[in-house]
């Protein structure tokens, strides 16, 4: 019987690796980790953590502004983005010590490493110079930002990855795309009193949202002064000699910025693992093709997380790789589940969502019931502020199930994880209807909207 140093092998350091890696050895197995840059990924390194602080530091302006409406004064206010980067690094470091720590209480060998196949079983640790062997290697390493070096000039750019160390607040900012990052970030530097830019190729941003959402975002992203360029490509980036950056659209257009994020979207990080010398099948670009299972095709590899490109968010990397030890380790099948993910989008406003928009449903479903509420908050009358809040419901017309659930607005995110449950519990729209409302709270809207505000028959809008 052929000996192995590890049981398992985990190559990436993020959150589905490290659940995986801690998971299977506190089972009783031998296993081993490596990261080549910072145990955490990239959820608690350079993506969800980090952004969502700056968020919260956005916000201040907004909730600075509002008070005077309650009463309060709070005088001069002053924002220093050096404090904030210090005290995000700070909270990094602890986050990171804390994976580390759950590695090593677990008994997994920790390597700080690039590490490469050689061949289906054997690993290649770059720093340590040396190859360990393993009965199944998991493959975690995650996406990267999308640099755009086609584009002339992509080298001034930064991207997500940078973003978070910049060594000054820019005065101006230019953010190209359309996605999750680039609307989080244009609503970040708005808040942070930054002229702030967002240009799109598209009509309209965040694509495969529900249209209202859609909508209702730009609306309020141009109300806190983001100058939003829709069909709009970037196609040249050229650097002045005082350091500022010239920045020219497919149309001739141009302007100037500090810096230019680009954010259009990730590419998986498998570029020389040595995928090919195990024999592991990826597609045209780069991600690992994997079964129900999340196994590859070569049959003691796994993949997990984004770098299969199935739903790339960080609880589904967890998942998989809860799955996979179900499945491998305690003989109990187990294929993760997609459906039904409820996500969040910490834009400004926020916005949380589970299931299908208005326009999916309806190209799914022969009859689609529609209940929306569009209204001002509570906490927006006494301040002034002119910002709406969205509820919105897809229901099944023959069921009655919920199949789509919609928020903008504070908290939306929490809310949605909520929905979430009683969706994949199956609930009605009576089930909504039969549960007390909590009052005064926005989120009673969503047990309170009784009858459809519009509905669609075989695709037809009826009023």
């Amino acid at each position: 019987m052929t000996q192995y140093d590890y049981d398992l092998f985990v190559i990436g350091g993020g959150s589905g690796g490290v659940r995986a890696g801690r998971m299977v050895s506190s089972l009783g197995h031998r296993v081993g980790i490596a990261e080549e840059y910072r145990y955490g990924g990239t959820c608690v390194i350079r993506g969800c953590v980090p952004k969502k602080l700056m968020v919260y530091a956005s916000k201040f302006s907004d909730q600075f502004e509002d008070c005077r409406g309650f009463g309060w004064d709070v005088g001069n206010t002053t924002f220093d983005w050096n404090y904030l980067i210090d005290a995000k690094d700070k909270e990094l470091e602890r986050l990171e010590g804390l994976y580390r720590k759950g590695l090593d209480n677990a008994g997994v060998d920790i390597f700080n490493s690039r590490a490469e196949f050689k061949d289906a079983h054997s690993v290649y640790l770059v720093a340590e110079d040396k190859i360990v062997t393993a009965e199944k290697i998991m493959v975690a390493v995650g996406g990267t930002p999308n640099r755009q070096s086609d584009m002339l000039g992509s080298e001034f750019c930064i991207t997500s990855d940078e973003v978070f160390d910049l060594k000054k607040l820019p005065q101006k900012i230019t953010i190209s795309g359309g996605g999750y990052i680039a609307v989080e970030f244009a609503g970040i530097f708005a808040g942070l009193g930054v002229d702030t830019t967002l240009a799109y190729r598209g009509s309209e941003i965040l694509k495969n949202f529900d249209k209202d959402l859609r909508t209702l975002l730009m609306d309020s992203l141009q109300k806190r002064g983001v100058n939003l360029r829709l069909n709009t490509e970037i196609n040249q980036v050229d650097k002045n000699s005082d350091g500022t950056l010239r920045v020219e659209d497919k149309g001739g257009n141009h302007w100037i910025a500090d810096q230019v994020m680009l954010a259009t979207g990730r590419l998986p990080v498998t570029k020389g693992l040595g995928l090919e010398l195990a024999g592991v099948e990826m597609d045209t670009r780069g991600y690992i093709k994997v079964d129900d299972y999340s196994k590859s095709n070569v049959d003691n590899i796994w993949a997990v997380g984004d770098v299969t490109n199935r739903v790339q968010l960080t609880p589904v990397a967890i998942h998989e790789s809860m799955c996979f030890i179900s499945t491998e380790y305690k003989g109990e099948p187990q294929k993760p589940d997609h459906e039904l993910i409820a996500t969040a989008v910490f834009s400004q406003p926020e916005i949380g969502t589970v299931g299908l928009s208005e326009e999916d449903a309806v190209k799914k479903y022969e009859h689609v019931e529609v209940y929306r509420a569009e209204f001002r908050p509570m906490r927006n009358t006494l301040s002034g502020r002119d910002e709406k809040m969205l509820m919105k419901l897809i229901v099944d017309g023959a069921s009655k199930r919920v199949i789509g659930a919609h928020i903008m607005g504070d908290d939306a995110g929490e809310m949605a994880q909520l929905i979430a449950i009683s969706m994949k519990m199956g609930a009605t729209k009576t089930d909504f209807d039969n549960t007390m409302a909590v009052h005064p709270t926005a989120s009673e809207e969503l047990v309170t909207m009784y009858a459809p505000s519009y509905e669609f028959r075989h695709g037809e809008r009826v009023e």
